[in-house]
């Protein structure tokens, strides 16, 4: 079954850790970050102007930090880029949230299944995961020749933090 409407198949929801209302990511991109123009504003100094990205596609939950001054955190741990799962912890600069899938998700008391959790991904995974949800269709004629694309040397996740005696 295709799904037309990608808003039905998934509802995301940022839930405030803090008690504050539900924020729903409706949008395939959203933008996090203090400036005006971003999707989700967080308006305090500790939240970079343009702090991270969540992307939404099909199932998945995407998250990527944009090189923030205070950092990005899934359950505790500092990410460059990571894939959100239902009841996980995000921590965007001081803000927390709970993240939940679903309709009503946010009413169901955050219930999580003890198997699912956040894993740490690569490109490769990530891609490969896509592809399962869309398969590889014919390959198109190109018109212009794209760019090679140069890999990302840095980790997924910060090294461990040393403790400060």
């Amino acid at each position: 079954m295709t799904c037309v409407n990608h808003e039905v198949c998934m509802r995301a929801q940022l839930v405030p850790l803090d008690g504050g209302a539900p924020v729903e990511v409706v949008k395939d991109l959203t933008l996090v970050g203090r400036k005006e123009e971003c999707d989700l504003r967080l308006d305090h100094k500790s939240v970079s102007k343009m702090h991270c990205v969540i992307v939404k596609t099909d199932g998945l939950l995407l998250l990527r930090d944009l090189g923030s001054t205070n950092g990005t955190r899934v359950n505790g741990q500092r990410v460059r880029r990571a894939a959100l799962m239902p009841n996980d912890e995000l921590t965007i600069a001081g803000f927390k949230f709970r993240i939940h899938f679903g309709q009503g998700a946010a009413e169901l008391g955050g219930k999580a299944d003890p198997h699912e959790h956040t894993q740490r991904m690569n490109a490769d995974e990530v891609v490969h995961l896509l592809k399962k949800v869309h398969p590889v269709e014919p390959p198109q004629p190109v018109v212009a020749t794209p760019r090679p694309m140069k890999p990302n040397h840095l980790p997924d996740v910060y090294p461990a933090e040393e403790s400060k005696a």
